[in-house]
């Protein structure tokens, strides 16, 4: 069974339908001027298209309930996505890395100067873009999902190649069509620092990696504000997925009857789970103190 659909998944629909029409419109925009980059920049627009669907596949499988083969849930299924996306992230970055130098060592002369309408729809790509990229990246940070920061990402590098088309066909037509490689070598570097990453922080997500300094001190606040608990004897946290997993040993006093302290511990992991966001398990166990 399926859970209802997830607020990453309505972002994602709604931001696959605006780049349908961006692709279009500045696939149009790069026929109609004869701009090579803008037909350039409406390929990279439509693999935006294509990541969002990787998204959408990702975040709809991590939210499958937990069956009897994945007992635990499948929210590293999402993370599984975000690899993917840091990859054609990477691919993409590259591509207009090696499309610019090339370019610029042997294609200088080759560059024809485009028209006006290019230049228009390279602004309009830009806005749009960044607008997507924050309404995305937004989102993803609500809900704690790397397949969704990826995506986000996506866009903001179509936003990138999106300026260095205007750079480039504003160059060619003031007399420097140079500036058009040179702004897809500097573009390149920044869509390949954020693929890397958002590499590292998934593959961070699928190798029990901490929920970070931050998170625990605030468990431990939350914890030790609870009427009974001594002192917090281990506190281990992972990540799995969006989701964060803890292992937490409390003293109580070693007189109380078993109830008693089987309630300290419900409280305990109670409050955990409504004051600690992204926590999807807590198991708290109870060690017996001397209290004299």
């Amino acid at each position: 069974m399926f859970k209802e659909k997830s607020v990453a998944e309505r972002v994602s629909l709604n931001t696959m339908f605006y780049n349908l029409l961006l692709t279009l419109f500045k696939l149009f925009a790069g026929l109609f001027s004869h701009s090579s980059a803008m037909i350039s920049d409406a390929v990279h627009s439509a693999s935006d298209v294509l990541s969002t669907v990787i998204v959408l596949i990702g975040v709809r499988l991590a939210g499958k309930n937990s069956d009897e083969a994945h007992q635990y849930g499948h929210e590293r299924l999402e993370c599984v996505a975000a690899i993917l996306l840091s990859v054609m992230l990477a691919f993409t970055g590259a591509g207009i890395g090696v499309s610019g130098i090339k370019s610029l060592v042997w294609k200088r002369s080759q560059i024809i100067t485009p028209g006006t309408f290019a230049l228009i729809a390279a602004i309009v790509s830009i806005i749009v873009k960044e607008l997507m990229f924050r309404y995305t990246a937004s989102a993803a940070k609500k809900t704690n999902s790397g397949a969704l920061m990826a995506d986000a990402w996506h866009h903001r590098s179509d936003a990138l190649s999106s300026i260095g088309s205007f750079a480039g066909i504003l160059g060619a037509k003031i007399g420097f069509p140079a500036l058009d490689p040179l702004a897809s070598v500097v573009i390149c570097i920044f869509v390949l620092k954020a693929a890397v990453e958002i590499f590292i922080d998934a593959v961070g997500k699928m190798t029990d990696r901490s929920a970070g300094a931050e998170t625990v001190q605030k468990i431990r606040e939350v914890t030790l504000a609870e009427n009974g608990v001594i002192m917090i004897d281990d506190l281990k946290t992972r990540k799995f997925g969006d989701k964060i997993y803890i292992d937490l040993e409390i003293s109580v006093d070693g007189d109380l009857p078993l109830f008693e302290a089987h309630a300290i511990a419900e409280r305990v992991h109670n409050s955990i789970e409504e004051n600690v966001p992204f926590v999807k398990h807590c198991m708290v166990h109870v060690n017996p103190a001397t209290v004299r």
